[in-house]
């Protein structure tokens, strides 16, 4: 419980607890509304000196908005969210949102971890997805806005008791984004427990280059820095076999079309499977490219993580709708959730997702847009 304090002060101290101003980049701080049970949620606007904007709420930790500028200067938010708080505590199907304790899926929603086996509620067929029914994309983080040398930052941070949705150790954990003034969004997680546990964090955001509620992404350019994925069962748990990507639909080591051969994934209708990156280690390294042909948007994916779910929102059927009041449709976003391998707690042989006292979490993932 020490740590988690501590973790807590560093990050305050770091990125201080009141809202600034600079001559070219601000960090504006409004209501979004209240929780079911009366907790305030907080809406965080960051502008970086392009005029480039995100917005981030407590809620979630969702990255509620991103507007990036096109071949011709024109802005657009490139992730699909909703207008109202109502929508993202009843709809939400994780937009813009962290993933945790357990990013992806665990197994039967259970684990063994130094001889104890661990329950969790299961939320997925017979899995735990995402850290069960009510995960870190449902709580509400404090925050702690601060302008850097790079371009205004938003830290948020959240405790999480030992046994909350069956995990064990109380787990401090922090997603601090930054709108870098290069036109890149970086978001950092960082975690400390008392207790050996399982992490795996991730942002389940859903881009849209054209603008959300564009259509599909079918048209967009994908190349994914992986020649192997982790296959998987019917329910999208892993079998432990690793195959490569070469002479099949999941082959993005060279520029293609998402839609190109989604229509061969039979089984799972789409894109939702994780990729193994070819270039993971301390710095991020390339993950993924992306590019829109429409508006010439192109965003590229560096991250310290060792893996990416390249999922193509296969469940979007036309009932959601986004802020500009157009119907979120099945294929009308892209996520990459840079994270470790799903159900890793079953397979020792993936890089491992234990965290123990005085050991700290800490993965990052840059996005780097520009335009073409």
């Amino acid at each position: 419980m020490r740590a988690a304090i501590i973790l807590v002060a560093a990050l305050a101290l770091a990125l201080g607890a009141s809202i600034t101003r600079g001559a070219s980049m601000s960090i504006q701080k409004s209501e979004f509304g209240k929780t079911h049970d009366g907790q305030a949620v907080d809406l965080y606007t960051l502008t970086n000196s392009n005029g480039m904007i995100a917005k981030v709420m407590t809620y979630g930790a969702i990255l509620t908005e991103l507007d990036v500028p096109d071949r011709n200067g024109q802005k657009a938010d490139v992730v699909l969210g909703f207008k109202d708080l109502g929508d993202y505590l009843d709809r939400n199907p994780f937009f813009g949102a962290v993933a945790g304790r357990y990013a992806n899926r665990i197994a039967k929603g259970e684990f063994t971890l130094d001889g104890k086996t661990y329950h969790l509620p299961i939320n997925n067929g017979p899995n735990t997805l995402h850290g069960g029914k009510k995960g870190f994309d449902k709580k509400v983080w404090k925050a702690e806005p601060k302008e850097t040398p790079a371009g205004p930052s938003v830290a948020l941070t959240c405790v999480s008791p030992d046994g909350e949705e069956g995990f064990p150790g109380t787990l401090t954990a922090a997603c601090i984004y930054t709108l870098g003034n290069d036109n890149s969004l970086t978001y950092e997680f960082v975690a400390t427990t008392d207790k050996p546990t399982v992490v795996n964090l991730a942002n389940h955001s859903y881009f849209n280059l054209a603008g959300e509620g564009s259509g599909t992404i079918l048209d967009h350019i994908m190349q994914i820095n992986a020649e192997s994925y982790t296959e998987v069962d019917d329910g999208l748990i892993p079998t432990g076999k690793i195959s490569g990507v070469k002479g099949t639909p999941l082959d993005f080591t060279q520029p293609m079309a998402i839609g190109a051969r989604i229509g061969q994934l039979t089984q799972v209708g789409g894109y939702d499977h994780n990729y193994i990156l070819n270039a993971p280690g301390p710095r991020p390294g390339l993950c993924a490219r992306v590019k829109d042909p429409k508006s010439g948007r192109v965003m590229e994916v560096f991250t310290t993580q060792p893996a990416v779910q390249f999922y193509s929102a296969i469940h979007l059927g036309g009932n959601l709708v986004g802020p500009s009041g157009k119907a979120y449709v099945k294929y009308g976003a892209f996520c990459l959730e840079t994270q470790h391998y799903p159900d890793s707690p079953h397979h020792p042989e993936f890089p491992t997702t234990v965290l123990r006292p005085g050991e700290k979490y800490d993965q990052t993932t840059i996005l780097k847009f520009s335009a073409e």
